[in-house]
């Protein structure tokens, strides 16, 4: 900041000026990009154009047929989704075309279900097929505007951040709010609510028809850039996002409504001509709850009433956890097989083993995030040593999922023991080698392959390149070795591998003396079950 011609703090129009230089000097290149047009349009007003928008003419078994893809069982629930999906951006085409149907009442959903039966994903997955911009949120983080936690409008703010600053887009997305059961207002608190009853009212305004402020107020980051471009091409027309054509989803897992349904039921069926009442299940229940049941819970009059359609979800039986691990395009093996691959191990799941994985996770009672839980515990260890090992496949089966630390230690058991099988194929081809080249013959003990194999991973060599390292002069001493002696055939042991220079210069010196070197040992006897020969 300078000072004045007077030599005092600068007033409040010339320090504007300065600020506006400071940034056309400093921020030319930010000033240059928000001079172009934002992807809400050219006109200054985000407005977008009607090609940002994408059209919709999906059927509702289209939008089915593309859900069971991805979602396992929730026949019903797919269906009620489908229907009022279609009936909503019918009519946001519609509207789009300048043909709005002014009684149009917008299909909201509610989701009722436990938790990892799938209620986001279906949610995820309509809004990929759509192509709208989509924002997941949990209700516990907000509370009335004016108090500590999230305000509600954010989430209509983050539809336009998705959207890429795009207004007309971000007014025809989706916003999704979890746990919504967690701000139903308790009916024995006394005084005023903020996270319960006052969070349903502001969230009541957003889902009838309300504008919102692309810029919160609050927000000292989007008001600096607004500075900025009112510097860069002066004051325009704040962005405005219209909700009347966002369509709202909720769900929660509604603990507890069950027994108020439960309760209702039971009082209509008092008298001389009811009938017995059958034993149905918390979710057989729960699907009978009305507006009343929901109002008792905790829930405004006004608030559930914009939310007309109700789905319900079924909790997930084991056989429905081994379906969406065998046959979902989301199942969670795919991961597991993709990041085994990433360290090129092929990974192959035999169907006991999702069936084993899938009766584990049901006992989490998480629905089919328990599947994750399990095959996390399950692959834990595999996922830690296999990189590191000579490891390239592997077969998933029951035994593994029910005995995973016993299964790898077997697994590595018998790499090691092919991998040691090989190496030592790798030695005997490097001795067949030699002998065809010069005519003498080497025979490696036992603890000679060990002590290339220990040598090499060491160095982090291959053998081959270990054994012509280390005999890389034996033929020139081998050759005088037979011409003094007349033998051919030589003996590598340990201490041969170990200093081999050392000891071929004492065979040579033993040779001018007549003597010869060790005679190989004749091949050894096969070694009693359970015990592996030659080991160190």
């Amino acid at each position: 900041m300078t000072r004045n011609s007077n030599g005092g703090l600068p007033t409040p129009e010339e320090f504007q000026r300065q600020l506006q230089e400071l940034m056309r000097q400093q921020l030319g290149g930010l000033r240059a990009g928000l001079a172009r047009p934002q992807p809400g349009g050219s006109d200054g007003e985000g407005s977008g154009t009607e090609d940002s928008v994408p059209r919709f003419d999906k059927k509702p078994k289209e939008v089915k047929a593309y859900l069971d893809r991805f979602v396992i069982k929730q026949e019903e629930a797919k269906k009620v989704l489908s229907v009022a999906l279609c009936d909503h951006y019918h009519h946001v085409r519609l509207a789009l075309e300048g043909r709005d149907q002014p009684n149009y009442a917008k299909q909201n959903l509610i989701l009722v279900g436990p938790t990892g039966v799938g209620k986001t994903y279906l949610i995820r997955s309509i809004a990929d097929l759509i192509g709208v911009p989509f924002v997941k949120a949990d209700a516990t983080k907000f509370s009335e505007t004016g108090y500590v936690g999230g305000d509600v409008e954010d989430l209509v703010r983050e539809l336009f951040r998705r959207a890429n600053s795009d207004v007309r887009r971000a007014q025809y997305g989706i916003i999704y709010i979890d746990e919504i059961d967690k701000i139903a207002a308790a009916s024995n608190l006394a005084g005023r609510d903020v996270s319960g009853r006052g969070v349903q009212t502001n969230l009541l305004k957003l889902m009838e028809e309300t504008d919102v402020p692309a810029r919160s107020p609050n927000d000292i980051a989007g008001q600096l850039q607004a500075m900025m471009e009112f510097s860069a091409r002066g004051r325009k027309p704040v962005d405005l996002i219209n909700t009347k054509h966002i369509l709202f989803i909720v769900s929660g897992a509604f603990t507890g409504l069950e027994k108020t349904v439960r309760k209702r039921l039971r009082e209509a069926t008092i008298g001389f001509a009811a009938k017995a009442a059958t034993v149905e299940t918390d979710f057989e229940v729960m699907a009978h709850a009305q507006t009343r049941d929901f109002i008792e819970y905790g829930f405004e009059p006004e608030f559930i009433g914009r939310l007309p359609v109700r789905v319900f979800c079924h909790p997930l039986a084991v056989e429905d956890l081994f379906t969406i691990l065998k046959s979902s395009e989301g199942s969670i093996i795919r991961q597991y097989e993709q990041t085994f691959a990433a360290y090129g191990i092929e990974v192959l799941f035999q169907d006991e083993a999702l069936r084993r994985i899938a009766e584990l996770a049901s006992e989490e009672q998480t629905g089919a995030r328990g599947l994750m839980t399990v095959c996390e515990r399950v692959f834990r260890e595999f996922k830690f040593e296999l990189p590191s090992t000579e490891v390239r496949r592997f077969v998933v089966t029951r035994e593994v999922v029910d005995d995973p630390l016993g299964a790898l230690a077997a697994l590595l058991a018998e790499s090691a023991s092919e991998e040691q099988g090989m190496l030592r194929q790798i030695v005997g081809e490097f001795a067949a080698r030699f002998q065809r080249e010069h005519g003498l013959e080497l025979r490696f003990t036992e603890g000679a392959v060990e002590r290339l194999v220990r040598r090499a991973r060491e160095k982090g060599q291959h053998v081959r390149e270990v054994c012509a390292e280390c005999f890389k002069d034996f033929q020139f001493g081998l050759k005088l070795v037979a011409g003094n002696t007349g033998q051919t055939v030589f003996a590598v042991d340990a201490d041969a591998v170990e200093a081999p220079d050392k000891v071929l210069s004492e065979w040579v010196v033993a040779s001018y003396r007549g003597t010869k070197p060790a005679p190989p040992a004749p091949p050894a006897p096969p070694a009693p079950t359970g015990e592996e020969p030659g080991g160190v």
